[in-house]
């Protein structure tokens, strides 16, 4: 458990990767997003009209960023430390779980300063979207919680297939995974069931697509283990 933790602290020693880059990107989306709707609103929208954005989709999208720096800059310094795969896996979760948590504290932070100040005074969301909010800040924590470590197990798994098979492979793993989405949207298209899926998701609910969620996250995790096993530094 030691040694597992000594990745996690390792994995800080560049505190670019899982800190100060993603705060940047939070803040500068939050930034960039507030302006636009501070030139919305003085253009002349009715002030009964809300804004929201999906600026806050940026530091999750980042996520798989930090999922694949994670491993290609950490594990060959982990491997001279003689560390096992094992334990560089386990301990590189955790500090994903870690930072991830802590952004999720974030966005829920941000959302209830946005419900006591109505919008940041201009009836404008950044943090707080109400489908996502519905069930409370509790589980729309869990939701952002469940998104970050989802984006963050992409990144890591694709880095771990570029380092066991190379650039080549993951390019027809990728290439793979849209085609099998394309055909997907075009069964689903072509059986006229469209209305079927979004009748799904909104009977799931927040709720329901963060066990989803958390359910991907564990499959993608388990299935990158096994080539981590087999990669070189």
């Amino acid at each position: 458990m030691n040694r597992t933790l000594n990745v996690a602290r390792m994995q800080l020693v560049n505190k670019q990767t899982f800190v100060w880059v993603p705060a940047l990107v939070l803040l500068g989306a939050l930034a960039v997003t507030l302006a636009a709707y501070a030139v919305l609103r003085s253009s002349g929208i009715a002030d009964d009209t809300p804004f929201y954005g999906g600026g806050a989709q940026a530091p999750l999208w980042y996520f798989a960023v930090v999922g694949a720096q994670a491993l290609t800059l950490t594990f060959p310094f982990s491997q001279a430390m003689s560390v096992s795969r094992r334990e560089f896996f386990a301990g590189t979760l955790l500090i994903a779980l870690a930072t991830s948590a802590a952004l999720a504290l974030a966005f829920v932070a941000g959302g209830l300063l946005e419900e006591a100040t109505g919008g940041w005074g201009m009836d404008g969301y950044f943090f707080k979207l109400e489908w996502l909010w519905a069930a409370g800040p509790v589980f729309a924590g869990l939701s952002y919680l469940a998104l970050s470590m989802l984006f963050f197990v992409i990144g890591f798994a694709g880095a771990t297939v570029y380092k066991r098979f190379g650039a080549l492979a993951l390019t027809v793993v990728v290439l793979g995974v849209l085609a099998l989405l394309v055909g997907a949207l075009w069964l689903i298209g072509a059986a006229d069931g469209w209305q079927t899926v979004f009748g799904w998701i909104a009977d799931a609910g927040p709720i329901g697509l963060t066990v989803a969620t958390v359910a991907l996250v564990v499959v993608l995790a388990g299935a990158s283990f096994p080539v981590l096993r087999r990669a070189t530094p």
